[in-house]
């Protein structure tokens, strides 16, 4: 079959198309992929930079959608059923994958399999920090930075259904900006100055959580933009520097800066992940929530793709189409 592989640690231009063998089934669900999901964590394992460090040569991605070729007895998903599903580290930009029952979903029909392979990173996370750690509570108002990228604009989609009455976009430039208004921003506000910027919009109370993917020099600024009892989701760095904060701006407004360890919630809270798709699936099956737009690069241009997160030029989500 077809995958892509990386074989050095020289950044995303090292991820090549080869071909290997398939995958056994075994008590696993075997998958032709169809589509498969881009992340930040691609970019910083071709550099050897990630937390968990694949022996060399792996294939990148976490994300697949596809068709199941077939099932362990008992599973439940068929053989012929539209899925997406979870390799979560790596091993996904491949044609066949096979994965546990558990890290496969349903894909309703309204979702295509780009939309798919691009859905659940970003939006299993998003609902692990707005549901589960942030507390999200209806009439509330969100600051979300890297508001065009795909934490940022899955952010924009899912708050209003679960009553965010406010969506507050933080972007670099006014091409960004027009990507966080298609994904649901209420407002925008440009990186430079966005404190003042949200301070007036807000008639001087701030907001009640900010979506911080980006880290960095921000952080203290995305502090003083939270409303009193506010709350400060630390979701990554791409920002590349790792911030500090001085405990005494959280004692005074009663803030929280609260960490949002998705991937490492679901090892250690069984069924986890089926629980979160039974919350998000019926509101995607129904349109109350709308699938990602993502930008589609064919696999033999998956190290564009991997190099287009770590440029910042991604907008959206991105995915690789296989079929």
């Amino acid at each position: 079959m077809r995958a892509i592989q990386v074989a050095s640690l020289d950044g995303p231009q090292a991820a090549k198309l080869v071909d290997i063998p398939e995958p056994s089934a075994e008590d696993a669900v075997l998958i032709d992929v169809h589509a498969a999901g881009v992340a930040f964590p691609d970019v910083l394992q071709t550099r050897g930079l990630y937390q968990y460090k694949p022996d060399l040569p792996y294939t990148p991605g976490g994300e697949v959608a596809g068709v199941v070729r077939s099932a362990p007895a008992g599973a439940h998903v068929r053989p012929g059923d539209r899925v997406c599903g979870l390799t979560m580290i790596c091993g996904a930009m491949a044609e066949v994958v096979a994965l546990p029952p558990d890290r496969v979903f349903t894909l309703p029909d309204n979702v295509s399999f780009e939309a798919g392979a691009g859905l659940l990173f970003n939006d299993l996370t998003m609902h692990h920090a707005l549901r589960t750690r942030g507390r999200l509570a209806p009439g509330e108002t969100l600051l979300v930075h890297g508001a065009a990228g795909g934490i940022g604009t899955s952010t924009l989609r899912l708050a209003p259904a679960w009553g965010a009455a406010r969506m507050i976009a933080v972007v670099s430039s006014e091409e960004k900006a027009e990507v966080a208004r298609a994904a649901g921003a209420t407002d925008v506000v440009f990186v430079d100055g966005f404190k003042d910027q949200v301070k007036e919009l807000t008639d001087g109370r701030g907001v009640d959580i900010v979506v911080d993917p980006v880290g960095g020099d921000r952080f203290t600024d995305s502090l003083r933009s939270l409303a009193p009892g506010g709350r400060l989701l630390v979701i990554g760095f791409t920002g590349g520097e790792i911030p500090t904060v001085k405990v005494n701006r959280l004692l005074l407004n009663n803030l929280d800066v609260i960490g949002v360890g998705w991937g490492a919630w679901t090892f250690t809270h069984p069924n986890y992940l089926q629980q979160q798709w039974a919350e998000l699936e019926p509101l995607l099956a129904s349109g109350a929530v709308t699938a990602p737009q993502p930008q589609v690069y064919p696999l033999e241009r998956a190290a564009e793709a991997i190099a287009a997160i770590e440029n910042r030029t991604a907008k959206g989500k991105i995915v690789v189409k296989l079929r």
